[in-house]
């Protein structure tokens, strides 16, 4: 039996971590001389992920050490401009009311950001939905050919348009500029820009 250093709880030979407080065992040495107290091992503490400032939000801090001047030429390898929002969703009834996601993309899910199971969202409520109202997959806004659609991906509390029926999970509905879209308690205002 090896003695954890730690917690004193004896734990099998073959063990490696001990049972009870997690601490890595110190198998004992055999020999002719006194035996060794075995070295102190601080037990292994794991840190959360850092969790990277929203790229699609607007007003938000952003965790860039040193910002970029304002006109400065893109860094990108094509020397691209950056891409330009299509559409706009603004909250006006939740945490914080004004705060803006910009859409640049066709497809743009709405959800929670959720690093454990690779949910990433490009309009991330999670900062702003204390009530956790809001799925991590929520909802949808596609863009095609200019008309824009929006489609409830099962959440678990629903999503609307102008305050009206709950959307059909899987059904895409056509929304337009100045509508009204509702996500778990989130109020967003929906603006189209190009």
């Amino acid at each position: 039996m090896i003695k954890c250093h730690t917690c004193q709880t004896a734990n099998l030979d073959s063990s490696r971590f001990c049972d009870e407080c997690g601490s890595k065992l110190v198998p004992a040495v055999v020999s002719d001389v006194a035996p060794l107290t075995p070295a102190y091992v601080p037990p292994v503490v794991e840190l959360p992920p850092l969790r990277p400032a929203s790229v699609t939000s607007i007003g938000v801090p952003q965790m860039d050490a040193d910002p970029e001047p304002p006109h400065s030429a893109p860094d990108n390898a094509d020397n691209m401009p950056p891409k330009l929002a299509h559409a706009t969703l603004i909250i006006e009834r939740g945490a914080v009311l004004g705060t803006e996601f910009r859409l640049t993309t066709d497809e743009t899910i709405i959800g929670r950001w959720d690093a454990d199971n690779g949910v990433f969202p490009e309009v991330d409520l999670d900062t702003h939905d204390h009530e956790a109202k809001v799925s991590r997959r929520h909802a949808r806004i596609i863009r095609n050919n200019g008309s824009y659609m929006i489609e409830d991906l099962g959440s678990t509390n629903g999503t609307y348009i102008n305050r009206g029926r709950r959307l059909l999970p899987g059904t895409p509905q056509m929304i337009s500029d100045g509508d009204e879209v509702i996500v778990g308690k989130t109020f967003l205002r929906f603006h189209i820009t190009q």
